[in-house]
């Protein structure tokens, strides 16, 4: 029988509100309760914050825009509030193009290190909030069965306790919820979207691409055909014939969504089981190369350009996510549904990537809305949720977990846990109008 032993000398901290992941949810969540007067502590397990947009590299503020069929008519930003001060940030620090196309809508590409450092900069200037990098949740506090009362975490100092009296989990996995214990979902009855490996290509003539391929992001049947031809041929493996590219504010680069991680023996890779984590991780580095090589070979504006960097993680489409008092549902996505609790928009498609070409699913000149309920557990005290831990279905969840949305999901669950840890009001309670109303005051315009 071993003996489990750590002689470090730990350390512990109290808080108003504790936010659990540093990315677009989180960073909006704990600058927003901060600036709603409550002490706030920041976990995030990396030493930056960005999550998927920075750690995953997606590259892309995706969200913002509507879609339409009509190529002629320019972008309509639908999504604002938190959103916006960052966007502002990161123009200053020219880390962001401009409208790039995808599909029927537009998205803007960042620079990841401009976001993480727009990130540290909007953080600290918050005196309520103390960032902990290099912070790794390891266990959840409970007072009692049902109520989360904080976290321990995982540091090179020793183990940290914290003690809150809300907790956001904007870890994008639903991981404080399940560490208590609460309900959660996966998915479609436990299948979720597979990862893919992001990377940047370095060294592209990108006036020499653009005139070749056009402005329009994903790219085009022929060069879906082509991928097809040779991984039919077997002189590349690529498994997935329709790849987005996008220019980025980096001189000759671009950030390259063109793989698709299954396993060696043909399953989906779960990303909550360590070993299909583990080789989505591998496969992923081994696939960024053999697209590469194709682009290298074969596109206009790439013969000389090579891989400059991949994820620091794989990318993760989907995991898990809470069993919220309300769910998203796929119908309400399609049909653009609106609702008086609704504290966010969303003009995204629905994207569904399986098999060798993701599937779009437009909503056309219009956009759906997230009620508050989407992110208060359905049993449990003390705890809410931001990101893409909130409660969807499995097709809306394939439109309601990119970044500009997660921004203002973090903006209106910041606003809640203030006023939960503030005013003593159980999560449950508190009217998502309210809600609606104080990011209305911030700049949202929902109505």
């Amino acid at each position: 029988m071993y003996k489990i032993r750590d002689r470090r000398i730990g350390f512990s901290l109290q808080a108003d509100c504790l936010v659990v992941g540093g990315g677009a949810a989180g960073v909006a969540a704990a600058i927003t309760a901060a600036r709603d007067g409550c002490s706030v502590i920041l976990l995030e397990r990396y030493g930056f914050c960005g999550g998927g947009a920075v750690a995953g590299l997606s590259g892309t503020l995706c969200g913002l825009y509507t879609a339409s069929d009509d190529n002629r008519r320019p972008p309509e930003q639908v999504v604002h509030g938190f959103v916006d001060e960052f966007i502002t940030i990161m123009d200053a620090r020219n880390g962001l193009t401009g409208p790039v196309r995808y599909g029927k809508t537009f998205t803007r590409v960042h620079d990841p290190l401009v976001w993480r450092e727009t990130a540290d900069q909007m953080l600290t200037s918050e005196p309520n909030i103390r960032v902990i990098y290099h912070s790794v949740v390891t266990d959840v506090l409970m007072d009692g069965n049902e109520r989360v009362a904080g976290v321990l975490a995982y540091t090179k100092q020793g183990r940290l306790q914290v003690e809150a009296k809300i907790t956001i989990d904007a870890s994008g996995d639903a991981d404080i919820a399940a560490m208590a214990g609460l309900p959660t979902t996966q998915g479609d009855n436990g299948r979720v979207q597979n990862p893919t490996m992001i990377f940047r290509l370095q060294n592209v003539d990108i006036p020499q691409f653009l005139a070749e391929y056009g402005p329009d992001s994903i790219l085009g049947p022929d060069v879906s055909a082509q991928i097809s031809a040779e991984n039919s041929s077997r002189r590349y493996n690529l498994p997935r014939s329709k790849v987005f590219l996008f220019p980025t504010p980096r001189p000759g680069e671009l950030i390259c969504n063109a793989t698709r991680l299954i396993g060696r023996d043909g399953h989906e890779l779960n990303p909550l089981n360590a070993a299909d984590l583990t080789e989505a991780e591998m496969l992923g580095r081994i696939q960024v190369r053999e697209y590469a090589r194709f682009f290298r070979d074969h596109l206009r504006g790439c013969g000389a350009s090579f891989v400059n960097d991949t994820g620091v993680q794989v990318g993760i489409r989907q995991s898990r996510q809470i069993q919220g008092v309300a769910q998203l549902t796929n119908a309400s996505v399609r049909s653009g549904a609106k609702t008086p609790t609704g504290i966010a928009r969303s003009p995204w498609p629905i994207e569904l990537h399986s098999g060798d070409r993701p599937q779009l699913h437009w909503l056309l000149e219009d956009n759906y809305e997230v009620a508050y309920e989407c992110f208060v557990p359905k049993r449990g005290e003390g705890l809410l949720a931001a990101g893409r831990c909130l409660s969807a279905e499995h097709e809306a969840m394939a439109s309601a977990r990119v970044t500009a949305q997660c921004f203002s999901y973090g903006h209106a669950i910041g606003h809640a846990a203030a006023i939960s840890a503030l005013d003593g009001v159980a999560p449950r309670e508190i009217d998502g109008r309210a809600i609606r109303d104080r990011l209305n005051r911030d700049g949202a315009q929902l109505d």
